[in-house]
């Protein structure tokens, strides 16, 4: 009787772990296929939204660039979209929006207003979507499938830094062109929380710390086009680690405003 017993104790203990497995393994799925439609989502809007060209090459004398984003037909899609973000030779090309219900409303929703756990690229509302702020953080998750900010970690890669020098951000009538000053880990430390930027003193010290990051994974650009100084425009993006607590931030300083066309 005590022999039939505990065959049935291990029967069952068997079956749970094997729910147990096939639970995650279902959900594991059901992520990747969420994710996947999310990329294919984001894929289509630029398809509809955006013209491809090369845009570092637009530097045709004496004309403004062209504006490739169709800001029209993204404000009908959603209103609080207010500029996009081209990384070259990265899939990060996507719109970043501020919502005006709460700092981290797109955490987890697409731009739809949709609950998706990619999320969207976002400012929070102590940043002005103008981008004229000292210092903007955009938030970015860091997706398995590589997309969102994902491949801000290629910057991790030397060579991959060297050569990507420049990214850049367009908004309904401007193009700006921010130069790459370093790549690093960071701690969870909120970076908008915790510096008032408004004191010189606050803000030269973040230009030290974004050209030489208290972090043992980082590459930085040993000559700028510049020397930065408080006049400067810093755009922040920030994602999650690949492994660990902490943030990957990408700094860039802003080295050109001009209108499009």
């Amino acid at each position: 009787m005590k022999k039939e017993n505990k065959s049935k104790i291990i029967f069952i203990i068997i079956i749970l772990i094997l729910l147990i497995v096939l639970g995650v393994l279902g959900y594991f799925i059901y992520n990747v296929y969420v994710n996947n439609m999310v990329q294919k989502d984001y894929t289509e809007l630029s398809s509809s939204v955006s013209q491809t060209y090369d845009v570092e090459s637009d530097t045709e004398k004496n004309k403004a660039p062209k504006n490739p984003i169709d800001f029209k037909k993204l404000k009908k899609t959603n209103k609080e979209i207010f500029a996009w973000i081209k990384i070259p030779d990265t899939n990060i090309n996507y719109p970043i929006l501020q919502s005006q219900k709460a700092d981290d409303y797109y955490l987890h929703r697409d731009i739809y207003g949709n609950n998706k756990y990619a999320g969207s690229l976002y400012i929070e509302y102590c940043n002005s979507t103008e981008l004229t702020d000292r210092v903007t953080v955009v938030y970015g998750h860091n997706m398995q499938n590589g997309s969102m900010f994902a491949n801000l970690h290629k910057f991790e890669n030397p060579s991959f830094f060297k050569k990507h020098r420049y990214f850049y951000v367009y908004t309904p009538e401007k193009r700006l062109k921010y130069e790459v000053v370093s790549a690093h880990n960071y701690s969870t430390k909120h970076i908008m929380n915790s510096y008032n930027f408004a004191e010189n003193k606050v803000f030269e010290d973040y230009l030290k710390f974004i050209q030489n990051p208290r972090s043992t994974v980082k590459n930085v650009r040993k000559k700028l086009d510049h020397k930065l100084s408080t006049e400067d425009r810093i755009l922040t993006l920030s994602t999650c680690l690949n492994v660990g607590d902490g943030r990957y931030l990408l700094q860039g300083v802003l080295v050109k405003d001009e209108y499009t066309r």
